[in-house]
């Protein structure tokens, strides 16, 4: 009997797994209406903050502003909201619960937009979804944006409910990590990731001097809002569903001893936290090609130095400057990060929902870049995410 039933349970859990791979079958994205652009961020900033007595610092965030390339950002938070929120113009006040409690009425909607986005792409039904990840930097509710997605877009009561918080810009890395092992280990399942962003939990005004000065002004002038929506699925229905690229491996790698360089909390003002961007741009750099290598040769594959030019790139932006450098480690050709260089020039970077918009650029550029490539989030720790992927979509066109 114990064997019998040993094979038994060794027969369920074969039933249970994909055939196949993890593939991206659908991608959606969304940003808030509120769109200013980068050159007139700073006389908005200070308009809005009422410190338009510090000059020197306006400048500082100009200066930061044109070393971003970014050209845009979109935001919930209009003047009109922060008029209203005085609270969040003071550092010494509390105000975490006025906070949170617009992102928790705002991230749903705008959630709902890009996942609306996806699911229509898909071509199938939201009930047909089986598992829900969401990522957010934004939120702190129980029930949160998952339950109250459930009822926006209709989705089955009985759908699998994860919810990743202050996973910081590699949010969508993890989430999609997560979604291709629970796609590949429960045969038939549809996951849809969605990754929403909403920075009025961290607005804040800058400190007259200090440290603290330069991190908020880097804040300011990086970060704005989206959400992006993904559908994760094995063994893709061909009659129905289209896949885009399969999601190969995924790992992830922390960094020993960075776990200052980039951090991140609530507060009662709010979330808060650190970017010392003179060590974090070249850890990136440094490190990134050694994450690379691992990640292929856990394949048996050895790959380097001018080949990673045979790969496409879908990278976290971050900031130019960590652009620019991984560009030069990896001895990249021109134009090999196009992709995330141009999310980062129309909307500046979401967080964690940034990657997916990137996601979404590149495979609109994939009649110029090759079968397979790389996807790859940054976040505290500090965090590598890779995941190798292989562009089906791109494979199916060259054989048709």
């Amino acid at each position: 009997m114990g064997s019998n039933t040993l094979s038994s349970v060794r027969e369920i859990r074969h039933s249970q797994r994909a055939n196949g791979p993890a593939a991206i079958l659908a991608i959606g994205t969304a940003n808030p209406p509120n769109c200013v652009s980068q050159k007139e961020y700073p006389d908005y900033y200070f308009r809005v903050t009422k410190s338009q007595h510090l000059t020197d610092l306006k400048q500082k965030l100009s200066n930061f502003c044109e070393m971003t390339s970014t050209e845009k950002r979109y935001f919930h938070h209009t003047e009109e909201l922060l008029d209203a929120h005085p609270e969040f113009l003071c550092r010494d006040t509390p105000s975490l619960d006025a906070r949170l409690d617009i992102a928790a009425a705002a991230a749903p909607e705008l959630a709902a937009l890009a996942a609306a986005k996806a699911i229509a792409e898909w071509g199938c039904p939201a009930t047909d979804i089986t598992h829900l990840v969401i990522s957010t930097n934004s939120g702190a509710h129980a029930p949160g944006i998952d339950l109250r997605l459930v009822s926006l877009l209709g989705l089955r009561v009985s759908v699998c409910r994860t919810v990743l918080n202050l996973n910081g810009c590699s949010g969508g890395a993890a989430s999609l990590r997560l979604a291709k092992d629970l796609a590949e280990n429960n045969r038939g399942a549809r996951v849809l990731v969605a990754c929403v962003e909403l920075t009025v939990v961290s607005f804040r005004v800058c400190p007259s001097a200090g440290p603290c000065s330069t991190s908020t002004l880097i804040s300011q002038a990086v970060f704005g809002d989206g959400a992006g929506a993904v559908i994760v699925g094995a063994d893709a229905v061909h009659s129905i569903e289209r896949p885009l690229f399969e999601m190969v491996s995924a790992s992830q790698n922390t960094i020993p001893a960075t776990d200052g360089v980039l951090t991140m909390q609530l507060t009662e003002a709010g979330l808060d936290g650190h970017i010392f961007t003179r060590e974090l741009i070249p850890l990136a750099a440094k490190h990134i090609e050694q994450c690379l290598t691992d990640a292929f040769e856990q394949l048996g594959i050895i790959c380097g130095g001018t080949k990673w030019n045979d790969l496409f790139f879908v990278v976290h932006p971050g900031i130019r400057g960590i652009m620019d450098h991984i560009q030069r480690a990896l001895r990249l050709d021109p134009g090999k990060l196009a992709a995330s260089r141009t999310v980062l020039r129309d909307y500046g970077n979401m967080l964690g929902a940034t990657l997916i918009f990137v996601l979404d650029e590149q495979r609109r550029q994939m009649e110029e870049t090759g079968e397979w490539g790389v996807m790859m989030g940054f976040g505290p720790g500090f965090t590598v995410e890779t995941m190798l992927l292989h562009s089906v979509a791109r494979n199916l066109h060259d054989k048709n």
